[in-house]
């Protein structure tokens, strides 16, 4: 990894420790429509904030929570909604309106 990569992955890392910065940085991986894409999304926000704490405080067991926040977790709505109120977030449902 070259210093511009670290560079850039520590000031991400320190900007999704803002629930404001996370908040937008999840809605915009929802955007995607991928699964992989949100779920890698929350890890990165967990990890920023410390996956060893977030996984003590949401009484999950750290592996766990690593297995739910990789490329091939599925975790269930009550663990995903457990894990972002843990970090300060929650669930929401939006209108989507259609464009004509």
């Amino acid at each position: 990894m070259n210093g511009l990569t670290a560079s850039y992955e520590d000031g991400l890392r320190e900007s999704l420790t803002d629930p404001l910065e996370a908040a937008a940085y999840l809605n915009a991986a929802l955007e995607d429509g991928s699964q992989e894409v949100f779920l890698l999304a929350l890890r990165h926000v967990t990890e920023a904030i410390g996956m060893s704490d977030v996984a003590r405080e949401a009484q999950l067991n750290r592996e766990n929570l690593y297995r739910m926040l990789s490329a091939q977790g599925n975790p269930q709505l009550s663990s995903l909604n457990t894990l972002l109120r843990t970090i300060g977030l929650r669930l929401a449902v939006e209108i989507e309106y259609a464009t004509a």
